[in-house]
């Protein structure tokens, strides 16, 4: 490939390098986050609903359902982060 070729050369090339290392890890910490928010919430509710059996079934639901939320939530902004960072559209 001869020089200057490339799209993504010097300083365009540079920046989306870090933009992209940057949102991958952005992104990577989101999820993670996310994960471990979505998974403690699903174990507080299937907790509740255990104990309390189903006087307290709905809420131990409403907790699980919200661990889901905000895990499928979160998943959803890091993967839009991580594509921001390597310059794609993300709507």
């Amino acid at each position: 490939m001869a020089f200057g070729d490339d799209k993504q050369s010097g300083v365009s090339g540079g920046v989306t390098a870090v933009t992209s290392t940057v949102g991958n890890g952005v992104g990577g910490l989101l999820g993670t986050v996310g994960g471990v928010v979505g998974a403690a919430g699903r174990g507080v509710g299937e907790t509740v609903t255990g104990v309390t059996g189903s006087y307290g079934k709905p809420v131990g639901d409403a907790l699980y359902s919200l661990g889901d939320g905000v895990e499928g939530g979160t998943r959803k902004i890091a993967r839009g982060v991580e594509d921001a960072g390597k310059g794609k559209k993300t709507w």
